[in-house]
């Protein structure tokens, strides 16, 4: 007997089982293939636009994807370095070795959890109540929850061509049966699909054709508690090459021959990922798109061609990558396809990931309709913590749209639904000035403490960085710069007015060409290294973030008008159809989560206002 079951071993299930364990609960990780946990099947990489704020927020809630990004990285980049710090975020390239072996160790080193290899065929459920797992050995396992974090193997089909196979990522046997057993369950399914592009020896690429891609030059890492270790000047780099006229020309003329174009994929594809086919069919005005030639690993020979995604049969996949610069005389080592998969309706989960039918069974990961490693590992963290929760007979966590990028994105899920895979971005998150990849640690790590997932060494290092941060504003604000000559040489140098008399600090900071560093210089002192970005931040956007937050409070003014459980919106007055039935499912605890409902309008808000302040007066 568990507490609780994890299904599937990857991102969602290596966070959600890490969780729970870490929390005291004993826990089974059970899964297909216990070489393949951790594993990378498309892109090898970490982080992204709002991608890698998340890998920050899932560290600072005491979650494992950024430590082990930061043992196992090739290269790290700041993304939109040179613009606003609500768009700045890390990606590194990961050596899909490192990162799935590191984070076995980590799971089998781990107290309260045990690893099983295996398949779940069906859930045990009485009374709509879970009570454990079937495997397809016929193994019964009885568990208080249950997590399902199947990725992209429930009733896999992998295309290429004309062809289609049963399988999974790396053409493993799918899991074929747990899907069945869930739509028998009263769970809504979809259909979906994503892809994977060629990859090429690394030795038959002609660089020299190609623009180089470094990392950056000074340290970073995703973890917000420890120092990065690494060396700068021994970073991979990437490659970048463009698709042509010719490439194009050669889709074109052979749509029929793919699998997205002749009627075989039946799933919805991502958006903000297509194939390239889906590419150059939908933006013939381009004449060419970028193709990022990525490295898999240290040690391996195999390089990753990004933004190529394809469904094409082999011998057109051939021609297409020798049409690019660079890969005229490339060896592909393994050809590209598509992967359609079953996933739950996310309309059918509550905000804290627990289905609304099963009590005790949750769902993460690309089975919620996402897409990426990082929203898969974010929501397993987030079944993990609020599973164990429940057992404790605890407040679930549920994290607001101003509190992390994480709250967006399950919000998002529950609120308005999937069509296709879901990709966080920045522009979702209309808080996003607040949600920034300096502080996600003082956004959540109280939070992760207050469950039991930050340990004393990491409260340690957090509060020290709030000690320094304190010590250098009040230090700012005390210090004033005299207009010497020396300074305001200094300040003509880097095309700044000169000073007249004496200026607080502060208020030099505040100029948009000066810099911490620069104050630095002309205080003839170095600031703590922890508290210079989140101070300069603060001082310099001090107007747009008190905007930022006023805009949030009318948000959670809104969350606080709670809406009672037993509400029956057929009784509510003159709302449109489409709005009843999107309340009816979706069963909405707040007002405030009752407006992000897609189909929901401002006129069906104001009725259902008016109708629980007559008949709920005292709630």
């Amino acid at each position: 007997m568990y507490d609780i079951i994890v299904i599937g071993g990857g991102h969602a299930g290596c966070e959600a089982s890490l969780s729970s364990a870490r929390m005291g609960f004993k826990t089974l990780l059970i899964t297909g293939n216990i070489k393949n946990i951790g594993d990378m099947p498309c892109n090898p990489s970490i982080g992204g636009s709002a991608k890698g704020i998340v890998v920050r927020e899932i560290d600072a809630l005491g979650g494992e994807m950024g430590i082990n990004a930061d043992k196992s990285h090739l290269q790290i980049k700041m993304l939109n370095s040179k613009k606003g710090p609500g768009v700045r975020s890390l990606r590194c390239q990961a050596d899909k070795t490192q990162y799935g072996e590191n984070m076995v160790k980590v799971l089998k080193s781990t107290e309260n959890l045990e690893l099983k290899e295996d398949l779940v065929k069906e859930l045990i459920v009485e009374n709509n109540i879970i009570k454990g797992i079937i495997t397809e050995s016929e193994e019964r396992v009885h568990s208080k929850k249950v997590i399902i974090t199947t990725g992209t193997y429930l009733n896999a089909d992998i295309l290429r061509g004309h062809t289609k196979i049963k399988g999974g990522p790396h053409g493993e046997k799918p899991s074929l049966f747990l899907s069945e057993s869930m739509k028998k369950l009263g769970l809504k399914m979809r259909r979906l699909k994503t892809g994977t592009p060629p990859r090429v020896e690394k030795d038959s690429i002609d660089y020299e054709e190609c623009s180089i891609e470094k990392g950056s030059d000074y340290y970073l890492s995703f973890s917000n508690f420890y120092k990065p270790k690494y060396n700068i000047e021994n970073q991979l780099p990437c490659y970048l090459t463009y698709t042509n006229e010719k490439t194009h020309q050669i889709i074109l003329d052979n749509l029929d021959k793919c699998a997205l174009y002749s009627g075989l994929i039946e799933g919805i594809g991502p958006r903000y990922c297509p194939s390239v086919e889906d590419k150059i069919v939908k933006f013939r005005d381009k004449d060419r798109h970028q193709i990022f030639l990525e490295p898999e690993r240290l040690n391996g020979n195999e390089i990753y061609v990004g933004g190529f995604s394809t469904t094409m049969p082999e011998n057109l996949q051939e021609e297409l990558i020798h049409s690019m610069e660079g890969l005229h005389n490339a060896k592909i080592t393994k050809y590209g396809y598509a992967i359609e998969y079953d996933a739950i309706d996310s309309t059918e989960l509550k905000m804290t990931l627990e289905t609304k039918k099963i009590s005790g069974l949750y769902t993460a990961g690309q089975i919620n309709g996402t897409s990426g490693y990082e929203e898969a590992a974010a929501q397993g963290l987030i079944a993990g913590i609020n599973a164990s929760l429940s057992i404790q007979g605890k407040d679930p966590l549920i994290l607001k749209r101003n509190e992390a990028y994480i709250g967006v994105l399950i919000d998002d899920l529950i609120n308005k639904g999937i069509t296709e895979p879901y990709r966080l971005l920045t522009s979702r998150a209309e808080f996003r000035l607040l949600l920034r990849h300096d502080n996600a640690d003082i956004r959540l790590t109280e939070i992760g403490r207050k469950i039991g997932l930050i340990n004393d060494e990491k409260y340690k290092i957090y509060k020290n960085k709030l000690t320094k941060i304190n010590e250098l504003e009040e230090y700012l604000s005390k210090t004033k710069i005299e207009a010497t000559e020396e300074t305001n040489e200094y300040l003509k140098s880097i095309n700044s007015s000169i000073l007249k008399g004496k200026i607080d600090s502060i208020e030099l900071l505040k100029r948009p060409e000066i810099k911490i560093e620069d104050l630095e210089k002309i205080l003839k002192t170095n600031f703590d290294e922890n508290a210079r970005e989140q101070v300069e931040i603060k001082i310099k956007y001090k107007g747009y973030i008190g905007k930022t937050e006023k805009e949030a409070e009318k948000m959670l003014s809104l969350e606080k008008k709670q809406i009672p459980l037993n509400i029956n919106y057929s009784n509510v007055k003159n709302i449109a159809t489409e709005a009843r039935q999107k309340l009816e499912s979706v069963r909405p605890l707040t007002i405030g989560q009752a407006t992000r409902i897609s189909g929901v309008n401002p006129s069906d808000i104001t009725m259902l206002l008016v109708y629980l302040k007559k008949e709920y007066p005292y709630e």
